[in-house]
C-alpha cells in the first residue's frame, strides 16, 4: 500500500458554482435575462438587500430602501403598497453572463 500522499494536504476542493455561492438545500438559483440569482428564503432582509418579490401577481427583484422597494425597472412600491408585497427570499448571489451569443449570426455580443 504505501504512504499517502503528502500532496494531498494541500489538494483544494473543485470549483463548482454549489462551492463558490454556498448552495444549500434551501437555496433557489433563478435564471434570469442576464443570468442566474441565488436566492435564499431564509435570509432576513436588511436595509440595502436585493430581494426576490412577488407584488401584484408579478415576480421581480427589487432592493429594500427605507420603507420601500426600488425595483429593477425603476418603480417603487411603497407605502399600503408595501403590505401587498411579498418578499420570496434575498438575493446572494448573481451570475451573469458575459458571452451572450447573438441568435441571427452566433457571434458574441
Amino acid at each position: 500500500m504505501g504512504f499517502p500522499s503528502p500532496a494531498r494536504d494541500f489538494m483544494e476542493p473543485a470549483l463548482t458554482p454549489n462551492y463558490i455561492c454556498g448552495i444549500t438545500p434551501s437555496s433557489h438559483v433563478i435564471e434570469t435575462s442576464s443570468g442566474y440569482a441565488v436566492i435564499e428564503p431564509e435570509h432576513q432582509p436588511v436595509q440595502g438587500d436585493r430581494v426576490l418579490l412577488s407584488f401584484c401577481g408579478r415576480v421581480q427583484f427589487a432592493k429594500i430602501m427605507g420603507h420601500s422597494f426600488v425595483c429593477d425597472d425603476g418603480d417603487t412600491i411603497e407605502g399600503e403598497a408595501c403590505s401587498d408585497a411579498r418578499v420570496l427570499g434575498v438575493v446572494t448571489f448573481t451570475v451573469t453572463d458575459h458571452y451572450k451569443r447573438d441568435a441571427r449570426d452566433g457571434s458574441p455580443v
